[in-house]
């Protein structure tokens, strides 16, 4: 125990195991949703929800005690939310790309998001991008999580007439998801830590009671195998060498990036631990655990591996070490024996996640200027043009093609940086030749 409190400094930081420990449980559960919703939300792309939940489970377990036993941070990671969903509902689905070379794309672009993070690019590139933009970025994929979320939910159908419309309301499994969302909102209007776990975990109660969802056979199992989807990444690589994978791979590299740099700014400010020169401690560590987590998790089969802002729930509850992370990790690897779970967490269940998640990230528009239209248009077009297309890709070269053009037409291109008319050149012969 000495040693574990040398290791992780608590004297310094002020915290001691007990604190710790409830604060990486307090994060599990805050995060813990993401064990079903990551499986549910992959397997449209045709992934095997069983394998995909141990791969989640073992992602995110390996990469949040990698980011505490290696960068001492009381950060937890696991699939991302947004990640997932640009993987299976754009490149999977709509963009017909196969789920194996669309896991090796999310390798390459681990491999490269560690080049730019031992290289310093990452800083560069990431304070070369308006914050404007950023934020719109992050309320654009809240708003195409939340469109993914009604329509599984049943809420929001397709109409040939109108595009889309009501769902049918006398459906059981529509009004389950109803009432999932409504105590899910409930909960977190009532600041109750882990409301979407939470929330999850009432509404299949309530689907077993009323014999809308099945009663599972047995609750826990062996772990089940990631034959159908480990390697695959590494087998693929050789597919992603075109136009459309270039573009999934930036893709993939630009949400990453700002995920991760939101996410530790926003943890360790609340934990106190951000230095009077603004700088994260052992953010080159952090980083690289950050990219490590990618390249693993996607070798092991699951999308983009990234830092959690729900790590913020254990900060509250005075999570100040790394340990609060290692907690996290065991957790994660405890989880793997219940994925029998898996059939009682069906759509009706996953769907108010996916909805509140898009609330939660739409918070970010609170930042925006606009009463400028230079920075209103192309942060508009940029959220709301992944909705319309079903394409974050789409929304996002929408909006960086837009930026530069809006200021120069204003007379303020000069105050553009040189890496966006670059990447606006970039997006614009996406449209041109991929489109």
């Amino acid at each position: 125990m000495d040693g574990l409190k040398k290791y992780f400094e608590f004297d310094r930081l002020g915290t001691n195991f007990k604190t710790e420990s409830l604060a990486g449980l307090t994060t599990f559960l805050a995060m813990a949703y993401i064990l079903f919703v990551n499986p549910n939300v992959l397997s449209a792309s045709g992934m095997p929800k069983e394998a995909v939940f141990t791969a989640t489970a073992l992602a995110a377990a390996l990469a949040t005690l990698t980011m505490g036993l290696y960068a001492k941070l009381p950060i937890a990671l696991a699939p991302g939310m947004g990640l997932n969903a640009f993987f299976a509902y754009t490149v999977c689905v709509v963009w017909e790309i196969p789920w194996q070379t669309a896991l090796a794309g999310v390798l390459v672009s681990g491999f490269l998001m560690m080049m730019l993070s031992v290289s310093g690019l990452r800083e560069i590139i990431i304070n070369a991008i308006p914050s404007e933009l950023k934020q719109a970025v992050g309320a654009g994929i809240g708003l195409f999580i939340c469109l993914v979320g009604l329509k599984n939910a049943g809420i929001v159908v397709a109409n040939p007439d109108t595009i889309i419309s009501l769902g049918d309301f006398s459906n059981p499994e529509v009004l389950l998801a109803i009432f999932g969302l409504v105590i899910t909102i409930f909960m977190l209007v009532r600041n109750i830590y882990a409301a979407v776990f939470f929330g999850m975990v009432i509404t299949s109660i309530i689907g077993m009671f009323f014999g809308i969802i099945p009663l599972p056979d047995r609750i826990v199992d062996a772990v089940p195998s990631l034959n159908p989807i480990v390697g695959e990444a590494i087998w693929a690589l050789k597919d992603v060498f075109t136009p459309t994978m270039l573009v999934v791979i930036a893709t993939y590299l630009f949400m990453d990036f700002f995920d991760t740099a939101g996410t530790l700014m926003a943890v360790t400010r609340q934990a106190g631990l951000v230095k009077e020169d603004d700088k994260i401690p052992n953010v080159d560590k952090a980083l690289i655990s950050d990219s490590s987590a990618t390249i693993v998790g996607s070798v092991l089969g699951t999308s983009s591996t990234t830092s959690y802002v729900e790590s913020t729930a254990g900060v509250a509850v005075g999570g100040r070490s790394g340990f609060t992370a290692v907690v996290v990790g065991l957790l994660f690897i405890f989880s793997l024996f219940f994925s029998p779970l898996l059939g009682v967490v069906t759509n009706a269940v996953t769907a108010p996640a996916l909805i509140v998640v898009g609330i939660l990230m739409c918070r970010s528009l609170q930042g925006i200027a606009w009463w400028r239209m230079e920075v209103a248009a192309p942060v508009f077009f940029a959220m709301v043009m992944m909705p319309f297309t079903y394409s974050i890709a789409t929304g996002i070269a929408c909006g960086f093609i837009l930026y530069p053009i809006c200021h120069w037409l204003t007379g303020k291109g000069r105050t553009v940086h040189p890496i966006m008319w670059f990447l606006a050149f970039v997006f614009l012969l996406y449209f041109i030749f991929l489109v």
